[in-house]
């Protein structure tokens, strides 16, 4: 869990906390009401219309915690860039049309309309899932893709779940700010997978550390620290493009390397409680274990120093390597005592006793009662600016240089846009590394 150590951000930080703390409060208890107490969404009836776009395993997740979220969604489209991914989401959700239980549900038929026709393969899969009459679309494609479907969604009009982070690149963070203005204008809801701020016990120790119950904020630590994910190997069939995008955690093209696709988590934490991004970061890191060509360019461990506007310094370490401790949550330092996640020690004890809600589909309960009662959720800002942060420690290490937030948000021209989308050839290889990694 993360805090506040700063006479800077006491103010209208701490007010505005507490003010979007409520909100979502609010937001919750509207949405326990049934779905006939709201107003219809933008297909004209009580069903929500929801398209999948990426329908890999946190896609397939995602699609399940929206249904257990409210009664009336409705998958209506399916899009993913390769065919068997798609048919293998497909089958996954017949069995459940067949009577299988999710979160100790039967959803029937009447929860899927998917048709061969709402059914899309390829680059552009996005766009006809988006273009296909739905209400909400979710976003689980590899990072890369985020800002141009998220885009591509807001100007048909349609409420987005976009999985974290939001891009790779600070060329994309600026493009998803850009996104996420335009939605507030045409008053759509984008809410992030960032879904600890949808967890009601880091709500309730974020607003008791707000409220000075830690005193002032000294300092911080975040962690992401376990061991290796999957990897699907090569097929003498697929083109380089293919291999990379099937394995896409290693290439930081596609996945913003794992400081950025993972570790975001607790990051955002610490934002949370700094009331905003961190002034400056400097780091380091390597590739000690992840030695094989088939791990691409990322790295297996980083470790960051970011100082906030306050001055206080807050330590973030992730790593990827197996048999080693496992270590995943954060902790915030402050003048009277110590916050984690629900929990404080020091001069004013607390823990928390309420019944723990599951984040995950909280955050779709709550992205709906947006839609529904016509109160946009607008999380597009504040995912940006963590995805950024995590940006800034990779680049940092990688570069080997200490990096301002604000010159790589407005001055940054890093973009890792390959110069087309086709099967082929992809991004060549080039292990990041001090003196050989460039800053621009």
């Amino acid at each position: 869990m993360s805090q506040n150590t700063t006479s800077d951000i006491t103010g209208s930080s701490r007010r505005t906390f507490i003010g979007n703390c409520a909100a979502l409060t609010g937001l919750s208890l509207l949405s326990s009401l049934p779905a006939t107490a709201f107003a219809t969404g933008g297909s004209g009836s009580d069903r929500l219309k929801v398209g999948l776009v990426g329908c890999g395993g946190r896609g397939v997740g995602a699609v399940y915690d929206c249904l257990a979220a409210d009664p009336s969604v409705q998958i209506w489209a399916l899009g993913d860039i390769f065919a068997d991914r798609l048919a293998g989401a497909r089958r996954n959700f017949e069995k459940v049309m067949a009577g299988e239980q999710r979160h100790n549900q039967t959803m029937g038929p009447d929860r899927f309309a998917i048709t061969d026709d709402r059914c899309f393969t390829g680059f552009n899969a996005f766009q006809g899932v988006i273009d296909s009459g739905i209400d909400l679309v979710i976003l689980a494609t590899p990072p890369h893709f985020r800002p141009q479907h998220m885009e591509a969604a807001v100007q048909k009009g349609v409420h987005i779940f976009a999985e974290k982070p939001v891009a790779v690149d600070p060329v994309g963070v600026r493009r998803v700010m850009k996104v996420g203005e335009l939605a507030a204008e045409k008053k759509l809801s984008i809410v992030a997978g960032t879904q600890r701020r949808h967890d009601n016990g880091y709500q309730e120790t974020m607003q008791r550390v707000l409220n000075g119950d830690i005193g002032e904020l000294v300092a911080g630590q975040c962690y992401w620290m376990g061991g290796e994910l999957w990897h699907h190997g090569r097929k003498p069939e697929w083109t380089e493009m293919e291999y990379q995008i099937r394995n896409w955690l290693y290439f930081t093209w596609l996945s913003g390397d794992h400081i950025v696709e993972q570790h975001i988590h607790n990051i955002d934490i610490m934002n949370w409680a700094f009331g905003g991004p961190p002034v400056k970061a400097v780091a380091m890191g390597g590739r000690q274990c992840r030695t094989d060509p088939k791990y691409g360019d990322a790295w297996d461990h980083f470790a960051v120093e970011y100082q906030y506007a306050n001055g206080v310094r807050v330590q973030s370490m992730c790593r990827q390597t197996n048999e080693t401790s496992f270590r995943v949550n954060e902790r915030l330092v402050g003048t009277l005592g110590t916050a984690v996640p629900n929990a404080i020690t020091g001069k004013n004890p607390w823990k928390f006793q309420g019944k723990r809600n599951n984040p995950m589909i909280q955050e779709h309960v709550d992205l709906i009662a947006s839609i529904r009662n016509r109160v946009p959720l607008n999380e597009a800002k504040h995912v940006a600016e963590s995805t950024l942060t995590a940006i800034l420690g990779r680049v940092s290490a990688y570069t080997g240089k200490e990096i301002n937030y604000n010159w790589m948000l407005e001055a940054s021209k890093l973009d890792l846009t390959p110069e087309r989308y086709e099967f082929g050839e992809a991004p060549a290889v080039i292990i990041p590394a001090p003196k050989i990694t460039k800053l621009v």
